[in-house]
């Protein structure tokens, strides 16, 4: 089958089979005699690999090696496991992070009046470049506390 037939049956865009040739992680196809790629099953079978890899978040190298693993029939499954577990780690590590990012925001968002007034504490908390003021912020939800904690003037009073 060509590109565009393998493309359908694995759900991985011509564009992105050819960049995976290119980057060593497919080997490339064989080529008819008019240079086309000719896909057989076997390259159908990899790419849907690569693609259910890619969906669940590994990386490149990551997929790489489960490639290698996949490929030898031979392999020890603690190998396969030990990835899937330092991915797992990793993911709960990024989620970690994101919640900690939301729980900011959402404390920030509740703490800006969102009215008339230019005080803002989202703004005040990028104006600092830290994430040290956020987590002051959730302790002191006071705007003015707020704004001694991160060590913000406030604005001149209108004249």
């Amino acid at each position: 089958m060509n590109i565009g037939q393998a493309a359908r049956a694995s759900g991985v865009s011509a564009k992105m089979i050819r960049y995976y040739e290119q980057i060593g992680l497919v080997q490339p196809a064989d080529r008819t005699d008019s240079n086309y790629r000719n896909f057989d099953d076997r390259n159908v079978n990899e790419l849907r690999f690569i693609k259910r890899a890619r969906g669940l978040g590994f990386s490149v190298e990551e997929i790489t090696n489960l490639l290698s693993l996949w490929r030898d029939r031979a392999r020890p499954s603690r190998d396969v496991k030990a990835i899937a577990e330092e991915h797992v780690a990793e993911l709960e590590g990024r989620i970690a992070e994101m919640q900690a990012m939301a729980d900011a925001l959402r404390h920030l968002s509740g703490s800006c009046a969102g009215d008339d007034r230019p005080d803002c504490p989202i703004l005040a908390d990028l104006q600092v470049g830290e994430a040290r003021p956020a987590q002051a912020a959730r302790r002191s939800p006071n705007l003015d506390t707020y704004r001694e904690t991160i060590a913000i003037p406030s604005p001149a009073a209108p004249s």
